[in-house]
């Protein structure tokens, strides 16, 4: 059965004055999906993010989130909508507890609803124990739990999560994953930029790749991997394949070696001369991202 469309984006562009910085996207996230938008500083997807949470009108276009143009989009379909930014911006002067209630009051929740809700976020974000904790004794990943689970006081159908785990050891950014797995479970839609590609890898069932302000290739991760990187990835330290004309593997100079993407890794294997050096390694959703958006560094 077709899922229900929750963001459908089409021809949407957004212009600062003479600068197009999103030129003419499509996409569609669909109901109960993990839908990734990634791409690097200044790739478009930051001004994509602010016209989907209604921050930002669009230039051109059509953007709707539950069938509602955004630009009209009412209180009540707002509320369907909870958002994990970027920054942390928990209140500072009072408890954890706190922080979770004032957001209840915010979303203009009966006492009641908010008295059940909030023990059952923080046992969810695993934060019982830290309840009466002012924010600013928390670790930077019981922080950003405690924005998660802000952001689920509304019991909202789709979350929206702007690099959650930027800045996390790797227990909280575990930790944090299972419970954006578990939510996914629960059938709410989330949307999901961030650096790392091992989490889009992870989390995301649809993924749009973006830069300049287009989109580059659209697909479920292994979709994207398998197109782009085949299987195997080989690097091979030069010289290299001295027996082997250079275009008979798809491959990537990368200076001081070059990067082969094979589906056939024993093939490949047998084409190498005895004494090259090089690592194997299973294709990944990081191998997609550099084919696709370049090596260059990006500084904004």
């Amino acid at each position: 059965m077709e899922m229900p469309a929750v963001i459908t984006a089409s021809g949407l562009t957004k212009r600062y004055g003479s600068l197009e910085v999103v030129k003419g996207i499509d996409f569609t996230v669909t109901s109960g999906q993990c839908f990734g938008l990634l791409g690097p500083n200044g790739a478009g997807k930051s001004t994509t993010m602010r016209m989907i949470m209604g921050l930002s009108d669009a230039s051109g276009g059509t953007l709707n989130v539950f069938g509602e143009p955004v630009k009209t989009m009412s209180r009540a379909t707002k509320a369907r909508i909870g958002l994990v930014p970027q920054e942390t911006n928990l209140d500072p002067d009072i408890t954890v507890l706190e922080n979770l209630e004032a957001f209840g009051r915010y979303f203009a929740l009966p006492k009641a609803v908010i008295a059940e809700r909030v023990p059952k976020l923080l046992d969810f974000m695993q934060l019982t124990d830290k309840q009466k904790s002012p924010v600013n004794a928390l670790s930077g990943g019981m922080k950003r739990r405690l924005i998660v689970a802000r952001a689920l006081i509304a019991d909202p159908e789709m979350v929206i999560l702007d690099e959650p785990t930027t800045g996390l050891d790797p227990q909280a950014r575990v930790l944090i994953w299972k419970q954006l797995l578990d939510l996914k479970k629960q059938g709410r839609t989330l949307l999901l930029t961030t650096h790392y590609m091992d989490e889009a890898q992870r989390l995301c069932d649809q993924i749009v790749v973006i830069d300049d302000g287009r989109i580059l290739d659209q697909g479920t991760p292994q979709e994207l991997i398998d197109r782009h990187v085949k299987g195997h990835v080989f690097e091979v330290q030069k010289p290299h394949l001295a027996a082997s004309p250079p275009d008979r593997w798809d491959h990537e100079d990368i200076g001081d070696s070059v990067l082969y993407f094979v589906h056939e890794a024993p093939e490949f294997i047998a084409d190498l001369p005895d004494e090259a050096a090089y690592m194997h390694r299973q294709a990944n959703l990081e191998d997609v991202f550099l084919r696709l958006t370049g090596r260059r560094l990006r500084e904004n």
